[in-house]
């Protein structure tokens, strides 16, 4: 049987500015989110917008962090943008990627 190795893209932007701050590729676990949260730190962010995935409760304060589908309009158009010109991560595509360091590269 096939295993497959899935791999997601986290991102960060700016919503003012519409800005791409930083992307993390890995997992959807905690570990994946943090490693996020350490390239963005030294940004002067003032407000976090998430949707509900759980995992970010565990590494976004509190007081700076508002979960809503509202809010998160921006990144999914990131997410668009990605999947129109990037072949790999069209969901009905022949091409894969081998290796995580590679997904990485494309991104």
């Amino acid at each position: 049987m096939d295993q497959k190795n899935y791999c997601w893209i986290w991102i960060t932007v700016n919503r003012n500015a519409k800005g791409f701050l930083n992307c993390q590729v890995g997992s959807r676990d905690t570990q994946t989110g943090q490693k996020l949260w350490k390239s963005i730190k030294h940004h002067k962010i003032i407000h976090f917008m998430t949707d509900y995935w759980s995992p970010y409760k565990k590494f976004i304060p509190k007081s700076l962090h508002t979960q809503s589908k509202a809010h998160t309009y921006t990144v999914e158009g990131y997410n668009g943008l990605f999947r129109h010109f990037l072949a790999r991560l069209r969901r009905k595509s022949k091409c894969y990627f081998k290796s995580e360091v590679m997904f990485e590269y494309s991104v």
